[in-house]
């Protein structure tokens, strides 16, 4: 059987016992209905897991004890920010679910004009934390140590505006360039993908303005979470770790 990944935010060090956090005691008492002297994989999100065995078990909480530190790392050397225009229902869910999977860095939720979703105040808040959540418990599933940063949501041009030395990409189904004719990204690639009915021209002037290059990913239109996971693919086959 695989050996569950628990996120255990906080300091870790080997022969301390702890409780597991609320999400991660839900999970391994609840979830999986795990027993003392099982082991687990614990990481903080700082780099490296720990080996770790369940001391105590139920329905309400789990101590657990640190074992050897591993200094595993399974980060891509392609730094990557994903700017994402909200998408509607759990389409969103899947994009960041996905897009950790595949060695995302950043992801910053976007409104633009053509966004479908309305969310702001405290609605708005909540489900950020709930993509945070979402980042966290794809790490614990493919293996990352590392948590990506999910920013608060911003208007697309705010985003468009922020100081960046990054390779700065628009996906367009009309551009001249492909991913395999651009240059090495020396300071990481930032992505703009835009909404299900596309970005207006004036936000695509506008992301030209700003530096960002429109690329195109083939003859066909995609919806924008399957272009999103293309691009990000593509681009780890060319820069990053996907052999």
């Amino acid at each position: 059987m695989r050996i569950p990944r628990i996120h255990e935010p906080g300091p870790l060090g080997p022969g301390q016992e702890i409780p597991l956090s609320e999400d991660g005691a839900n999970h391994v008492g609840r979830v999986l209905r795990m027993q003392p002297g099982q082991p687990l994989v614990l990481f903080n999100g700082e780099g490296g897991q720990y080996d770790a065995e369940i001391v105590r078990a139920d329905k309400k909480s789990v101590l657990v004890r640190v074992g050897p530190f591993s200094a595993v790392e399974t980060e891509s050397p392609l730094h990557f920010h994903l700017g994402q225009v909200i998408s509607r229902g759990d389409k969103m869910d899947f994009t960041i679910q996905k897009s950790v999977e595949l060695g995302v860095n950043v992801i910053t939720p976007l409104f633009s004009s053509r966004c479908g979703v309305k969310l702001s105040g405290e609605r708005l808040d909540k489900k950020v934390q709930q993509w945070q959540k979402i980042a966290i418990a794809a790490c614990e599933q493919c293996g990352r140590n590392r948590i990506p940063d999910i920013r608060p949501a911003v208007n697309l041009e705010q985003w468009l505006a922020e100081d960046s030395h990054e390779l700065k990409l628009n996906l367009h189904p009309r551009a001249q360039f492909s991913v395999n004719r651009l240059p090495l990204p020396n300071h990481g690639v930032r992505l703009l993908v835009g909404p299900e009915g596309g970005l207006s021209d004036d936000e695509i002037a506008l992301a030209r303005a700003q530096g960002f290059v429109d690329i195109l990913l083939g003859p066909r239109v995609l919806r924008t979470e399957t272009a999103a996971l293309t691009a990000i693919t593509a681009l780890q086959c060319r820069f990053g770790d996907l052999a």
